[in-house]
């Protein structure tokens, strides 16, 4: 192809791509902003994973306390977790393994630590595989429901339908953690509370964990799930029996 004078270098480089491509990949990328957009019918607003729990006895106090809860959630506990479960649900999926895609179902839904954790995932699961199959159906989905006949967590959920959709895994990632995350600075607004402007201080200063979190996660095996925020884990068992309590978890 030859350059045309003036031409810039990303308009060159979009010239290459093909017509094909591109719509391929606009559509992917309106549907995983649709499906992770907080305006999507899953019920997240209603959970805090415990925030609710650590802004009641101090742990969580000011924007910077909640960057470094947050920070630990998504690198050391529930982040990297649903990111590693993500990721095998898609590429079971992908490959057709409905054992594997089963054992991976199962697994996740037995990961949740507390009986409030285990309602925040599953139902969400249960929200967005309904939804996104009454709207946008996929064979790799009923293959899951045909093969799984449990609560399904909301991670694979997700994984399953972009593989059906054939979303690439990255991309998958980074917007679920970053949906993820947001919900979390979502709730901590609202407890604290926050204003909207340390919110998005704090979204911003959690970016590069969100990218390092997406990373581990893609290559990470289903041996190196674990969780070392035990903190967290407490709180979301303490939330059950909070006197007063605005969240579901």
């Amino acid at each position: 192809m030859s350059r045309r004078k003036g031409a810039s270098a990303p308009e060159i480089e979009a010239a290459t791509v093909s017509g094909d491509d591109r719509q391929a990949d606009h559509a992917a990328l309106f549907r995983l902003m649709t499906w992770l957009s907080p305006a999507f019918p899953v019920g997240a607003f209603s959970y805090s994973s415990g925030i609710e729990w650590a802004v009641e006895t101090g742990d969580i106090a000011d924007a910077d306390t909640l960057r470094q809860w947050l920070a630990a959630m998504l690198a050391d506990g529930a982040g990297f977790c649903d990111g590693v479960l993500l990721s095998h649900a898609w590429r079971a999926a992908s490959a057709r393994d409905d054992r594997l895609l089963a054992d991976v179902a199962e697994l996740a839904a037995a990961l949740a630590p507390s009986r409030e954790r285990h309602l925040e995932t599953t139902a969400q699961g249960r929200a967005f595989a309904d939804i996104t199959e009454a709207a946008w159906p996929c064979e790799s989905l009923a293959r899951l429901r045909q093969s799984w006949d449990g609560p399904i967590a909301y991670p694979a959920a997700v994984g399953v339908v972009s593989a059906g959709h054939s979303i690439r895994l990255d991309w998958t990632l980074q917007a679920f953690l970053h949906a993820q995350v947001s919900n979390w600075i979502s709730a901590g607004v609202r407890l604290v509370p926050l204003g909207q402007t340390h919110s998005q201080r704090v979204l911003a200063a959690l970016e590069p964990t969100v990218a390092a979190t997406a990373e581990r996660a893609l290559t990470a095996t289903l041996d190196d799930l674990g969780s070392a925020t035990f903190r967290a884990d407490l709180a979301s068992m303490r939330h059950e029996a909070q006197y007063t309590r605005l969240f579901r978890s």
